[in-house]
């Protein structure tokens, strides 16, 4: 078969409705750079970032877990969504208190005020577990990361270098 060009506006099945295959299976269909395919419910990208360095707040307010700690990302759509994970682990030092853990999107609370994991009591270490599916409605680049506070004392993360992770996955709407 000889290579060419198929230029045409629509295609549609010979019934105007169905699935139409492009390509066969165990075959590769490349898409040059700029071309946009839609992909509703689809991963359209990933970024992530760890930090293993331990870093702590006495802070009744809010504040940035660190800067390793963050990532960027720039949707493609204003329809798409952002889906946030973060793991790691936190320590609280104080008895009768809470440290409490949150995702913002730039200088936005996108979790509750009362955070999104609390960890609560003297010489606890525990699993930070967060996610959250942002509406950003935005193509700006957009910073996640978690931020944390005490109700008393020091609260740590990543006690004794154990390693946390962000990830922010764009889903196609």
């Amino acid at each position: 078969m000889a290579n060419g060009i198929l230029k045409v506006g629509d295609i549609q099945t010979s019934s105007g409705s169905g699935t139409i295959n492009i390509g066969q299976s165990g075959e590769t269909v490349n898409f040059p750079s700029g071309v946009t395919v839609s992909g509703a419910g689809k991963v359209l990208q990933v970024v992530s970032a760890n930090d293993n360095t331990e870093r702590s707040t006495s802070s009744t307010s809010y504040v940035t877990a660190s800067n390793t700690l963050s990532i960027n990302i720039t949707p493609s759509s204003t329809s798409s969504k952002i889906f946030i994970t973060l793991t790691g682990n936190g320590y609280i030092e104080t008895d009768n208190k809470f440290g409490k853990f949150t995702l913002y999107r730039d200088s936005t609370n996108i979790g509750v005020a009362a955070g999104l994991v609390n960890l609560y009591d003297i010489s606890y270490t525990g699993s930070l577990a967060m996610s959250i599916l942002d509406s950003p409605s935005s193509t700006s680049q957009l910073t996640y990361q978690m931020y944390f506070l005490s109700t008393g004392g020091n609260v740590i993360i990543n006690p004794n270098g154990a390693k946390s992770t962000i990830t922010a996955f764009e889903i196609g709407a």
